[in-house]
């Protein structure tokens, strides 16, 4: 005799597979990245008639929060859900200590530093920062702020190539 389900249960294949789709959305500044990658998703929840999805944007002021909203609406519009309410959660704020592994080392590839220590431990790295490039620990500071204002150039002094580094935040 088959048993009966729990809703929870029955929902289960549907979070899963909206978290795949979350998982294909790109960061707009670090589009080797995707919003899940950087932890921006808190959480999926059914809600009353769809789903709430939980989401912290990387800083209370970041530009593309209302682009991301969209998006994450219709990218799960158009694999099937409805009625997907997004939820902005700003307090714990986004820390770079929500990055997966996979998303530091693939930010690497891209030319970019990943965040080295953490944000809870060391608010601002002291030591040297890795080049992406030649991996040489030789690197000065040339600027606070890099392309965005969570990232600061940095120059590798083997290479001579200069590149940006997410910093801890």
């Amino acid at each position: 005799m088959k048993q009966r389900l729990e809703p929870s249960e029955l929902q289960a294949p549907q979070i899963h597979q909206i978290w795949q789709q979350l998982h294909q959305i790109p960061d707009p500044e670090l589009p080797a990245l995707s919003i899940t990658d950087l932890g921006m998703i808190r959480n999926v929840v059914p809600a009353d008639q769809g789903w709430k999805v939980i989401f912290t944007p990387t800083y209370s002021g970041c530009p593309a929060t209302e682009f991301l909203i969209n998006e994450i609406k219709l990218v799960l519009g158009k694999a099937g859900f409805q009625h997907i309410d997004i939820e902005i959660m700003l307090t714990p704020a986004w820390t770079t200590d929500w990055m997966n592994q996979d998303a530091k080392r693939r930010l690497r590839e891209f030319g970019i530093a990943p965040p080295q220590g953490t944000s809870c431990e060391h608010p601002e790295h002291t030591g040297s920062i890795q080049c992406p490039r030649c991996e040489s620990e030789k690197t000065e500071k040339i600027s606070e702020f890099g392309s965005t204002a969570c990232k600061a150039l940095y120059r590798c002094t083997e290479c001579l190539e200069p590149f940006d580094y997410f910093k801890c935040i």
